[in-house]
């Protein structure tokens, strides 16, 4: 008669005896078939089941595999960012691009009493430009105003481009950025006097009668220099012989006191 929760004796010590000859039989090296049968719970590896060596090597390769797939994750995320960021930045170059484009082109050679003298609005430099024009950045079409762009040095040491517009007669004045962390911002004005055959680029605007026939900007950023040129409509100024445009003087608007 068997008493639950004793253990057999007889059965226990036919299993130590089992193992006993499977551990005899792995040390003398003997045939695979017999060691086969220390397979099942007596055996030190079970019949369908893994070793720990086993074990070990599966999860180091499942941790490969997690380390690859959310390493190629990780640069899939990056890239559209990246991805999106240069997207914007090329919108706002072709934006900026395209409002330099339509306000020079629609410049007017205006002119203002100064104290009595009548001057240009428009004046150049390398590092700034004015003009008067009828294309405002806030108002599209919708009358003269005065424009100011100017060079300035970003945080970082690189250059920006902002713009400034004052509608003429108005003394309230918005200004935005347009370009931004370029090496080199510059303009250059074309000038071509009455006997010359071909004209030339200058940097320096000196000519109080005449607006240049062509504007030039230099956008340098590394090793590129992206240079864009604006024909401008009328390189005669108001009022002078030949211009074929009447004369209008205009308030002082814009401009340094």
């Amino acid at each position: 008669m068997r008493h639950h929760g004793m253990r057999d004796p007889r059965r226990a010590l036919l299993r130590s005896g089992r193992t006993a000859q499977c551990l005899e039989t792995r040390r003398n090296g003997r045939s695979a078939e017999r060691w086969k049968g220390c397979s099942g719970r007596t055996g030190f590896a079970a019949e369908g089941g893994f070793t720990l060596l086993e074990l070990v090597v599966s999860f180091a390769i499942l941790g490969f595999i997690v380390v690859i797939v959310a390493g190629a994750m990780r640069l899939g995320v990056h890239a559209v960012d990246s991805g999106e960021k240069k997207i914007d930045s090329i919108e706002r170059v072709r934006t900026s691009l395209n409002i330099i484009d339509s306000q020079i082109e629609s410049e007017a050679p205006l002119t203002f009493n100064d104290d009595g003298e009548t001057k240009l609005y428009f004046a150049g430099q390398r590092d700034s430009m004015r003009f008067a024009t009828n294309y405002s950045i806030w108002g599209g079409e919708s009358g003269y105003v005065v424009v100011n762009y100017k060079v300035e040095p970003d945080e970082d040491g690189k250059q920006s481009l902002s713009v400034s517009e004052n509608v003429i007669g108005i003394d309230e004045e918005r200004e935005t950025k347009l370009f931004t962390g370029m090496d080199s911002i510059y303009f250059e004005y074309f000038y071509k006097g009455p006997t010359d055959e071909n004209g030339s680029w200058v940097d320096t605007w000196t000519e109080d009668t005449l607006v240049p026939e062509k504007v030039k900007l230099h956008l340098v950023k590394g090793r590129e220099d992206f240079s864009l040129i604006i024909p401008m409509r009328t390189p005669r100024p108001l009022g002078l012989p030949g211009s074929g445009i009447p004369d209008v003087t205009l308030p002082r608007t814009g401009l340094p006191r």
